[in-house]
């Protein structure tokens, strides 16, 4: 069986309920993915240092890409940052000084990027920046709007593992549900967006499931069992 890199996001992936609660049978899924020799790597909106800890306890590969692409951890204090937080912050500045209702959400403290409340009109927000050529990425992971520096995205975080782990694309399986999983799937040869993904983000998907959340991963990973690895 050909070793493979599951690039997995985090929150409407494998937290259930929009709490964050942790859905275990998909965790215990994915680490027995890792078990196999396989490795499962989190590519998260979150911080990279959410994720890494997450693969420390939920015993899978201990990398993870956070931020949205913008910082890589690799170790308890390793971290490779690939955004620039001082030109995010400059950003939230003007938003906040011409769009309603921008608030700050809290958040584990962030290294590249700045994190937001859903309170406010996007567009709106994606307009002023552009009037003041402030060019920076502003997306939203249904978790939060994010401010991240220009040609960050979790598809760039991700190709900076494949490079440091001479990872090849046909080996990649990204699971994902929101627009910001969009990028990773680019970079993967198959790619899954669960039920609980947008219409769009189906769209960008090589695969879909009808099941949402943890028990759309699981389902994934049964299809692949069945036409995928085994036949490696």
């Amino acid at each position: 069986m050909k070793k493979k890199t599951f690039a997995v996001d985090i929150d409407g992936t494998i937290t259930e309920n929009g709490g964050g609660r942790i859905h275990l049978d998909a965790l215990d899924a994915l680490r027995r993915l890792t078990n196999m020799g396989h490795d499962v790597i989190f590519v998260t909106g979150r911080s990279s240092i959410e994720g890494y800890l997450l693969s420390v306890f939920g015993g899978t590969t201990k990398i993870a890409v956070g931020e949205n692409g913008g910082c890589i951890t690799l170790d308890s204090n390793d971290h490779v940052l690939l955004g620039n937080i001082e030109e995010c912050k400059t950003a939230l500045e003007i938003i906040k000084n011409n769009v309603d209702d921008v608030k700050e959400k809290l958040v584990f403290p962030r290294m590249t990027e700045v994190v937001l409340e859903r309170t406010f009109d996007l567009d709106a927000a994606r307009k002023i920046l552009s009037k003041n050529n402030i060019n920076v990425e502003l997306s939203d992971s249904q978790y939060a709007f994010h401010i991240n520096s220009s040609g960050i995205n979790k598809g760039t975080g991700f190709s900076k593992i494949m490079e440091k782990y001479s990872i090849l694309r046909d080996d990649v399986i990204a699971i994902g549900d929101s627009a910001t999983d969009i990028p990773l799937f680019k970079v993967a040869k198959t790619s899954i967006a669960l039920g609980n993904a947008s219409n769009l983000v189906k769209s960008e998907a090589t695969m879909t499931v009808s099941a949402n959340a943890g028990d759309g991963v699981i389902e994934a990973l049964d299809k692949l069992a069945f036409t995928d690895l085994n036949q490696q």
